[in-house]
């Protein structure tokens, strides 16, 4: 499908410079456009990239003054990141609009599903479960039991939702995704054995959560798993049972949380960090990548690192005396030497 500069201006509030009719059918980066492509321009380090790209369009910032003939069309808006990830947007949703249910597919005769779902070959669908408006299931997911799906949410091939899950409006699950599992509740025994605890809750996902490949999400071993609002958790994330995530935090891959942690809103966790279980992590709180959490975080809006985790700005000082540890032993040998001549 084409779309003009004039079209793509209107739709994102923009201004055209140059050809208004000119007319694209995909995008590219900048430094691999193409003749047909729109590419955008946001980051200072591209722009040279912008009087030698062969795209027909570019998205600048109106901040943007070129210091050199341009051959592209641009449209001009105040945020040109913002402005393609819309146009982004807008694409997946056209080549993503699937609707229909296929004959291959499994549902449950009391389950209940709105209009305009899209449920896939070999999915299964469990007894009493409730599927919203505009629901994309994907070919071989399996929804257990008394799940509630909520409206405008997709779930991408292999998705396993486990009985009783919960999962809000407008989420994104994908592939390979495991939602309500058993947490890992084990009694130890007298004779070294472990008896398993039965774990009765479930996950419960509210609105705009997006959860990535291989995620999985643990149930409660009573109550609820939950996730909190616009949260993003990354691919190949554990979560286990009991833990609460607030709204709009975002987790990189390769983390993991133990049980019952709590963790606050608008906080930033990057890849590969662990953090222990029944501790609080406040409000707006940044970890770095690899550190791993021991204890409560209490004072919001901090930033930590290491292994155990302590002030970041405290870690990094102590980096630099730790390189610096070589050449302190060489003086204090100096010095040693010195004495023992005295």
């Amino acid at each position: 499908m084409e779309f003009t500069a004039l079209q793509i201006a209107t739709l994102l509030s923009g201004k055209v410079e140059g050809d208004p009719d000119v007319k694209v059918f995909n995008i590219a980066k900048i430094e691999e456009g193409a003749p047909g492509m729109l590419s955008f321009l946001s980051n200072p380090k591209y722009t040279p990239y912008i009087y030698t790209t062969r795209s027909s369009i570019v998205l600048v910032n109106d901040s943007f003054h070129p210091t050199e003939p341009v051959s592209a069309t641009l449209i001009r808006v105040s945020d040109a990141y913002a402005a393609f990830a819309q146009l982004l947007s807008i694409y997946q949703q056209y080549v993503g609009n699937k609707v229909g249910i296929s004959s291959l597919s499994f549902i449950s005769n009391d389950a209940r599903y709105g209009n305009d779902v899209y449920i896939g070959e070999f999915a299964y669908v469990g007894q009493r479960v409730k599927i919203g408006d505009r629901v994309k299931i994907y070919p071989q997911v399996y929804v257990g039991d008394d799940v509630v799906i909520g409206d405008d949410t997709v779930l991408y091939p292999g998705v396993k939702l486990y009985a009783k899950t919960e999962i809000g409006k407008n989420c994104i699950i994908h592939a390979g995704a495991v939602i309500g599992a058993d947490g890992f509740g084990f009694a130890l025994q007298q004779d070294h054995t472990y008896k398993k605890i039965p774990q009765i809750g479930n996950v419960s996902i509210a609105d705009n959560v997006e959860i990535g490949a291989n995620t999985t999400i643990d149930c409660a071993t009573m109550g609820s798993t939950r996730i909190g609002q616009g949260v993003k958790l990354d691919n190949l994330i554990q979560v286990a049972h009991n833990v609460e995530i607030g709204e709009n935090t975002a987790m990189a891959a390769q983390s993991g949380v133990s049980g019952s942690t709590k963790i606050g809103r608008n906080c930033v966790i990057a890849g590969q960090v662990g953090i222990a279980g029944h501790i609080e992590i406040a409000e707006c709180t940044s970890i770095a990548a690899q550190s791993g959490v021991l204890g409560s975080i209490k004072e919001k809006g901090k930033k930590y690192m290491g292994s155990p985790a302590y002030y970041y700005y405290d870690f990094m000082r102590d980096v630099v005396r730790m390189r610096n540890l070589e050449s302190l032993e060489k003086r204090v040998a100096e010095l040693e030497n010195l004495l023992k001549e005295k």
